[in-house]
């Protein structure tokens, strides 16, 4: 996942120098790049670039000075491969600071970042442009990530939502150091997010990255499974089902996300569990007899034959 990010994170960061009016050179393999310099300063907010509409792999991003921009998504961290290179503002890439890339937010702005996996909260300065990856919503250093504990996790599910942090915690962020500690996310504001991101529209992808309708690998004979969602879009199934660690399979004019198979009911009934708290309260136990194609579907309202 992180290669894929990094790769249309690299692709896109080359196409946007002109909406940008950064002079950028091309970036170096590690074995070549720099280490970051020691900042003899806090990075300046000024001035506040906005930037022209522009177009990565097909898909064209309008940049917007959004004040009341609050979105929930994935996001992606990014690290060794920008190490000591340059932002889309023209700052050094330091993946041990704290920062982040949007694709339309202005540059420089700030945005609190909840991970809906750990209720953890942070507030990151914007000072790039990505993630070119097809729903997700932001692209995090390696140091915002570990501090939203979601750096193992390499995508995770997020709320981003637009700032205006005090004169301290903006002076903190320029120098790439965390802000004050934030409170985080009670099981109730969590619980919301879930719904929302659960029930969000999905990015539109480039027409070139759309798949054939085909499956992605055969269905198991026999077992637990659990059918998290059908959707109408093969690109929303994909995201849902890199989410939930899910297949995906075409079911007349749906794509269906099932996890599993799981070795008995148990295994099964604790994995549903976990995606319904992912926000997927219609998800539920599919059971396949192997050799006869029989399904058992359970759900809140009993046993059905499907």
């Amino acid at each position: 996942m992180m290669r894929a990010s990094n790769s249309a994170a690299l692709l896109g960061l080359a196409l946007l120098l002109a909406s940008c009016g950064v002079p950028r050179p091309g970036r170096p393999g590690p074995a070549h790049r720099p280490m970051p310099s020691k900042p003899q300063g806090p990075a300046s907010d000024t001035p506040v670039k906005v930037g022209k509409p522009y177009q990565v792999a097909g898909v064209w991003y309008y940049p917007s000075d959004d004040g009341s921009y609050d979105e929930v998504g994935l996001a992606s961290w990014y690290g060794a491969q920008f190490h000591g290179g340059q932002t889309a503002n023209g700052e050094q890439f330091d993946m041990d600071r704290v920062g982040a890339a949007h694709k339309t937010l202005p540059l420089p702005s700030y945005v609190e970042v909840t991970a809906l996996d750990t209720g953890r909260t942070i507030v990151v300065r914007i000072n790039d442009r990505g993630p070119f990856v097809t729903n997700r919503i932001i692209d995090l250093s390696r140091r915002s990530a570990q501090l939203l504990g979601i750096e193992r996790a390499g995508v995770s599910r997020v709320r981003v939502r637009r700032v205006y942090p005090s004169d301290a915690d903006r002076l903190a962020l320029r120098w790439g150091r965390p802000a004050s500690d934030r409170a985080y996310a009670s099981s109730s504001e969590l619980a919301a997010l879930n719904r929302r991101f659960a029930t969000r529209p999905a990015e539109p992808r480039a027409p070139a990255r759309v798949a054939a309708a085909v499956p992605d690998e055969a269905v198991p004979v026999g077992g637990w499974f659990i059918q998290v969602t059908a959707v109408g879009s093969r690109a929303r199934a994909e995201e849902i089902a890199e989410i939930v660690a899910g297949r995906v399979e075409p079911v007349g004019n749906l794509w269906r996300v099932r996890m599993g198979p799981y070795k008995n009911e148990q295994e099964a009934t604790t994995a549903l569990a976990q995606a319904r708290s992912y926000g997927y309260q219609d998800a539920r136990l599919v059971r396949i007899a192997g050799g006869n194609g029989s399904v058992d579907m359970q759900g809140s309202e009993g046993i059905s034959r499907q």
